[in-house]
């Protein structure tokens, strides 16, 4: 017995290839972000205060040099703790940052940025242009292109 498809008689416009969603249509594009020398009594303020879990890093011509996250805090929290040391000694974003960063291309599909996300095990990923920071997409940002699909496929 031969399988017959149930969808119908195929419109004319379905068969045109309709526009993506790209990670630039759902990146973050005004960031808190921070400085190789700033301390990380500086981050952790800031990271309470915007209600964020963690930032990129930038040089003074805003190229990305790392990112900074509340487990790198707490790490230097602990370290500091379990050696019985001051929590401010030697506290820099340079020390204690990831400098092997994972990017995403802002002209990626946000679902295809989506399974990035599952087979990375990451929160967000920093988007750069021409070694320019220019956003951040986040595991919130992938549901919220979700939400915004219409109709029941994941075509936008």
């Amino acid at each position: 017995m031969a399988i017959k498809s149930f969808q119908g008689k195929r419109d004319v416009s379905q068969g045109k290839e309709e526009s993506q969603i790209l990670v630039s249509d759902y990146m973050t594009t005004k960031l808190v972000t921070f400085k190789a020398e700033d301390t990380l009594d500086h981050v952790i303020n800031q990271l309470i205060t915007y209600k964020i879990s963690g930032g990129p890093v930038v040089n003074d011509k805003n190229e990305l040099i790392g990112i900074i996250s509340e487990t790198d805090c707490i790490k230097h929290i602990s370290e500091s703790k379990y050696y019985n040391m001051p929590s401010d000694t030697n506290n820099t974003v340079g020390k204690y940052m990831v400098t092997g960063v994972d990017t995403i291309d802002k002209d990626m599909n946000i679902f295809d940025a989506a399974f990035k996300f599952i087979t990375s095990h990451r929160r967000r990923f920093p988007v750069v242009e021409n070694g320019k920071l220019i956003g951040q997409l986040s595991q919130k940002d992938v549901l919220k292109a979700a939400i915004s699909v219409k109709g029941n496929t994941w075509n936008s």
